[in-house]
């Protein structure tokens, strides 16, 4: 038996070496957006390690789209300078160098996780959040403010943009973040759109942002090029957003160029019931896979090289990306070819650690 975690993975006029990705992790570690010599070490160890996919960060559009002062950014050209250093790190070492553009809407404007998640005021060096509607991640927050038509326009202009940096910094591949309660799953959801206009109500009118935001990416961004799409498949609330609604927008996105879908899950609303079991978010890539015949990603308590590969095996994803797992292993698939019975592939630095002692 093979082990189909390193047989290669094609969209578009891209080729993974494997099916294991480096799930986007945030860092909280820029200045002004900036990436440093720290993005540079954590995610070329990755593509060291043997990764087929590297992916930076969620990469704030727009300064007031960060989740804290000190998440990584793209809405300048003098972002591109750091970042080409780093995608061509990744390429020279074999992954596809790829980022992740996001938004964080109401959720912008918080300390770091290790300094409590907190909204930082303004008076503090916090700012005033936008989101499809006037409501708070969590109560007690300052509201943030209701986007006009005229600023949503604007926001979809700064994702192509932000693609065409992308690109000119030498990246290969771009997944658009509409998960995790952060501003295009927060015009999808229910639970964060309350809007009575084209972008909100209906199902069609809640994820017309995601789809002017696809349209413009896709047309700022090479046809060779993949595009991803990272999803929260269910909302785990009742009456929020769930795999339904997953299903119907794989098929919405998928003949306007998306070309994989990540599907994560949570992260709208305080209340969720989320059932944490080891892969307990594969089925959801495995149906909108299978009803959509569209390539899906598998994220979620992964840990290991059997249960990577029995996902990919199995047809219930075609990549599979690990987190947390990457970041106490960087070499995970290195380890994991050995562990399959593969022949590591590392840097030719580091063959001596890998090969037969003589």
């Amino acid at each position: 038996m093979s082990a189909h975690l390193f047989t290669p993975l094609t969209l578009r006029g891209v080729t993974f070496r494997n099916r294991i990705a480096v799930s986007p992790m945030c860092q909280y570690s820029s200045e002004d957006g900036f990436a440093n010599d720290w993005h540079l070490v954590h995610l070329g160890s990755r593509a060291i390690g043997g990764a087929g996919l590297v992916t930076m960060e969620a990469t704030a559009v727009e300064a007031r789209g960060r989740i804290s002062p000190w998440d990584h950014g793209i809405w300048k050209d003098e972002h591109i300078g750091f970042l080409s250093r780093i995608a061509a790190f990744l390429k020279q070492y074999g992954a596809v160098a790829g980022i992740q553009l996001a938004h964080a809407g109401r959720k912008a404007g918080t300390r770091r996780p290790w300094e409590g998640g907190t909204v930082i005021p303004e008076s503090a060096g916090g700012w005033q959040a936008v989101a499809p509607s006037a409501l708070p991640f969590r109560p007690g927050d300052p509201a943030p403010a209701e986007l006009s038509k005229d600023e949503i326009r604007a926001l979809v202009n700064a994702f192509a943009e932000a693609a065409r940096r992308a690109l000119r910094a030498g990246f290969q591949a771009i997944e658009l973040h509409g998960a995790h309660g952060y501003l295009m799953h927060e015009f999808f959801s229910p639970i964060g759109n309350r809007r009575t206009d084209e972008y909100g109500g209906s199902f069609e009118n809640r994820i017309r942002f995601g789809l002017e935001t696809i349209e413009a990416v896709r047309a700022a961004w090479p046809d060779e090029l993949p595009l991803l799409l990272r999803i929260s498949a269910t909302d785990w609330v009742a009456g929020g957003w769930d795999i339904e609604d997953s299903v119907e927008l794989a098929r919405r996105v998928k003949p306007m160029g998306v070309d994989l879908i990540d599907c994560s899950s949570g992260g709208s609303s305080l209340e969720q019931k989320i059932p944490m079991a080891p892969g307990y978010q594969v089925p959801f890539a495995e149906r909108i896979r299978r009803e959509v015949g569209i390539p899906t990603g598998a994220v979620g308590l992964i840990t290991s090289a059997y249960q990577a590969d029995e996902i990919v095996r199995s047809g219930q994803a075609d990549l599979v990306s690990l987190a947390r797992e990457f970041l106490r292993d960087p070499y995970f698939p290195l380890h994991a070819a050995r562990e399959l019975g593969v022949k590591p592939e590392p840097p030719t630095q580091y063959l001596r650690a890998f090969s037969p002692p003589s």
